[in-house]
């Protein structure tokens, strides 16, 4: 089962979205803002609004909106973590 850990506004529709697995997904919701209860999500500043609720385990809104945390993942497009990189330096060779 899949659940939502931590969610952050990016910009326009978009959320960086961290799910129970480790994985985060930026999810874009603007074509999924339809409906009585998501059109008021077309307003940024309600948008910007998401946050997690953790009794549901998944993102809402402050007009009592909410998407389920499967529907969130599979939209979502996975955001690539930079491992630690190690940069190797020849040895320098002197010589006299």
């Amino acid at each position: 089962m899949i659940y939502v850990t931590a969610v952050k506004y990016e910009s326009g529709y978009c959320l960086r979205i961290t799910f129970n697995d480790g994985s985060e997904r930026l999810v874009d919701l603007k074509a999924h803002l339809v409906g009585e209860v998501f059109e008021p999500l077309r307003k940024i500043e309600r948008f910007q609004t998401a946050r997690l609720n953790t009794d549901l385990d998944t993102v809402v809104w402050d007009n009592g909106a909410d998407m389920a945390p499967e529907f969130l993942y599979e939209i979502g497009v996975p955001v690539e973590k930079p491992e630690m990189l190690q940069v190797a330096e020849p040895k320098a060779k002197y010589g006299a």
